[in-house]
C-alpha cells in the first residue's frame, strides 16, 4: 500500500497562533495499486509540527528529543526561506532554535522561542541577537535522575571549535546555561544531543570531535560523575575514518552494554554504522550495520528500544531524483543489533528532495512511536519551504 498525496498542500492559520506558527495541511490518500513498490501500513500518520510559508524549519536530530509520558519536546532551528541553486534553501543569518512542544503524544503542537526558555549563546544556526551569553564553566549538582531532568549539547561548527550545553530540571521550561564544554585535547567537539543517564551525578555523552585535520568528524563518548561540572574523556567507537563518522544515537541494551548507530561517509558511500560496548563504554567493537545506503549527502540514525525490547532505527534514504522522491524508512531488530530485518518505508512518492530527515524518535506509553524530521514536497507543484514533519505509527503494525 502506498501513501500518495491529493494536490492540495495549503498553508492555514492556527487559532490562537502566531504567523511564525502557522501550520501546514496535507491531506493523505492511500493506494493499493498492483505491483506498489512502498509498504506503508494506512495507521501510519504525518502530521505536522511546525510550519509557516517563507520559513525554513529543520534538524530536530541535532538539538535532540525528550519526553515525559505524553509530554513531547524537540528542538529544531527555523530561520528565512532563502532560494539557492544548492544547499540549504535558508538564510543562515535569520536562524534561531526553537522548540515544539505536544502535551498529547504528539498530536498536535506549540512552537516555543529557546531564547525566551534559557538558550542564549550563539550556536550552529542559532543567532540569539546582541544579548547572547557566553559559555561559563557548570557549577555541577544537577540531579541527572530527576523526572523533569534533560540536556541539550550545541556546537559552534562543523569543522573545529568548542560546543556548549545546558541543562534543564522541569522539561525544558527553563533550560540553565550555557556550560562551557572541555575541548578534550581536540581540534573542535561538534556536539549534538545524545546521551545516557547513568546515576544521579552520572551521565554519558556521546560526541563528535573533530579529526586530526581539523574536519569533521570522528565519534568518541564522555563521561561526568558530579552533575555537569567536570567531564572525562572515556573511549573512541573506531579508528579515525578518511571519510566521516558523525552524529551518534545511543541505547542501553544491558547494565554494560550499550549499542551506539553512526552516520557514516566514505568514498561517497553513505550508511548507517553501528558499534556495541559490553564494559559501560570503555571499548567499542563494530556489529551489522543497520542500513547500507542513506542516499547523496547521507542522513543520521536515530535508534531507540521499544517497550518489547526490539530496537527501531529511523532515518531518511535522500534522493536527488525528481522522480524517485526521499523517504522516510525504520528497521527493526529482534537481537540487540546482531542483525536487521529489512527496511519498512513509512513515507514516499510525496515529493521530497533531498533535503530532509534528521529523525529523532520516542514510544509513547500506549505503543505508539513519534518520529519527528523535517521535510518538504519541493518536487511537487507545492510551496518548496521546509517543515517540521511528524509521524506517529505502531510498530506492531508494520
Amino acid at each position: 500500500m502506498q501513501c500518495r498525496p491529493y494536490t492540495r498542500i495549503a498553508f492555514a492559520q492556527a487559532p490562537g497562533r502566531t504567523r511564525l506558527e502557522t501550520a501546514v495541511i496535507v491531506q493523505y490518500q492511500t493506494s493499493t495499486e498492483p505491483g506498489a513498490s512502498m509498504t506503508a501500513s494506512s495507521k501510519i500518520r504525518h502530521l505536522i509540527g511546525v510550519a509557516a510559508p517563507g520559513k525554513y524549519a529543520g534538524w530536530p536530530a541535532n538539538s535532540g528529543m525528550w519526553h515525559w509520558g505524553n509530554e513531547l519536546l524537540f528542538g529544531f532551528a527555523f530561520a528565512d526561506h532563502q532560494d539557492k541553486e544548492s544547499g540549504h534553501t535558508y538564510n543562515r543569518e535569520t536562524s534561531r532554535q526553537r522548540f515544539a512542544r505536544s502535551l498529547d503524544g504528539g498530536e498536535t503542537w506549540q512552537s516555543e522561542d529557546a531564547v525566551r526558555r534559557g538558550i542564549t549563546a550563539r550556536a550552529k544556526d542559532h543567532e540569539p541577537g546582541p544579548d547572547a551569553t557566553e559559555p561559563q564553566a557548570c557549577p555541577g549538582g544537577f540531579d541527572c535522575s530527576h523526572p523533569g531532568f534533560a540536556v541539550t549539547f550545541r556546537r559552534t561548527s562543523d569543522a573545529d571549535g568548542p560546543s556548549h550545553f545546558y541543562v534543564t530540571v522541569d522539561r525544558g521550561q527553563r533550560w540553565q546555561g550555557p556550560y562551557a564544554l572541555p575541548l578534550f585535547g581536540q581540534p573542535g567537539i561538534l556536539a549534538r544531543t545524545d546521551y545516557l543517564v547513568e546515576d544521579r551525578c552520572t551521565l554519558l555523552a556521546m560526541l563528535t570531535a573533530s579529526k586530526r585535520n581539523g574536519r569533521e568528524g570522528r565519534v568518541g563518548c564522555v563521561r561526568t560523575r558530579d552533575g555537569g561540572a567536570s567531564w572525562q574523556w572515556v573511549s573512541w567507537l573506531d579508528e579515525e575514518p578518511d571519510g566521516f563518522a558523525i552524529m551518534p544515537s545511543t541505547v542501553r541494551l544491558g547494565p554494560a552494554s550499550l549499542l551506539c548507530a553512526v552516520r557514516r561517509r566514505e568514498a561517497g558511500r553513505n550508511w548507517l554504522a553501528a558499534y556495541r560496548s559490553d564494559d559501560h563504554a570503555a571499548t567499542w567493537r563494530r556489529t551489522a550495520d543497520p542500513t547500507d545506503d542513506t542516499g547523496p549527502g547521507g542522513n543520521p540514525p536515530a535508534l531507540i528500544r521499544l517497550t518489547d525490547g526490539r530496537l527501531c532505527v529511523g532515518y531518511a534514504v535522500r534522493s536527488r531524483d525528481p522522480h524517485n522522491p526521499s523517504r522516510v524508512c525504520v528497521r527493526f531488530s529482534s537481537d540487540d543489533g546482531a542483525g536487521w530485518d529489512p527496511e519498512v518505508v513509512l513515507r514516499h512518492d510525496d515529493g521530497a528532495n533531498a533535503d530532509v530527515g534528521y529523525v529523532r524518535m520516542v514510544q509513547r506509553p500506549d505503543g505508539h512511536v513519534v518520529m519527528a524530521y523535517y521535510y518538504n514536497h519541493a518536487c511537487r507543484d507545492a510551496p518548496a519551504y521546509r517543515y517540521i514533519a511528524v509521524t506517529i505509527f505502531d510498530p506492531d503494525d508494520l
